[in-house]
């Protein structure tokens, strides 16, 4: 199997997944993913990610000129060049729509306190990327100040993006922040959610080897 056999299937088998977990439905979403000679492998526009067949998978140059397939690549082609280019670790990009964390989104509220060991010591934190319009050169811009920190992203009134160094830890790190925010959620519902101290916080993040982030995580007493 050729490396772009094996990543389309990746990525059709993904957008399964994120169907199946009711991470998007109809047409939204996207994936993608970086071959080893910097070609990307991206959905296409207007297709349900759920049933998407290898043939549909488009293949671009870093700068979004489509080299092979037969349909339009995402519109959100632009944000998964963004952190291509401005990460050369990041091998795959998953944008979704989850219904917590999006509802935080819409809210205008980053997941950002420290309640969970597991996601302070992977994640650190989920910022709040201010909104611009789906598509747009824009949302790409906003989201490049935060590129170096984090790898999962809250869109303002939008969704979710993950980064990773594999289809399969994009999607993982999409079904952890997912988690986090149902958490959140229900914790919020039930009498409050109670924060981590700051040197428990401290040492998780010394773990994760994120320190840089902890004046914008909330942790408590």
């Amino acid at each position: 199997m050729s490396e772009t056999e094996k990543i389309a299937s990746e990525i059709t088998d993904f957008g399964k997944r994120l169907y199946e977990r009711n991470y998007i439905c109809a047409t939204e979403g996207n994936l993608s993913a970086r071959l080893s000679d910097g070609r990307i492998m991206i959905t296409p526009s207007g297709a349900n990610k759920g049933y998407l067949k290898q043939s549909d998978i488009v293949i671009c140059d870093i700068d979004g000129n489509v080299l092979e397939g037969e349909r339009e690549p995402s519109s959100e082609i632009k944000l998964h060049l963004a952190a291509y280019k401005h990460r050369p670790d990041i091998i795959a990009v998953c944008h979704a729509h989850p219904v917590y964390a999006t509802a935080f989104a819409v809210a205008g509220r980053a997941l950002s306190k420290s309640v969970l060991p597991e996601i302070v010591s992977t994640l650190g934190a989920v910022p709040l990327v201010e909104y611009a319009p789906p598509g747009s050169a824009r949302i790409a811009e906003n989201l490049r100040s935060s590129l170096d920190r984090y790898d999962a992203f809250l869109l303002r009134s939008h969704g979710v993006v993950t980064l990773g160094k594999s289809c399969e830890e994009a999607f993982n790190r999409m079904e952890s922040v997912e988690r986090f925010a149902n958490i959140l959620f229900l914790a919020e519902r039930a009498g409050g959610a109670g924060l981590l101290s700051e040197k428990e916080t401290i040492h998780l993040l010394e773990l994760a080897k994120r320190e840089d982030i902890l004046s914008e995580i909330e942790f408590g007493g």
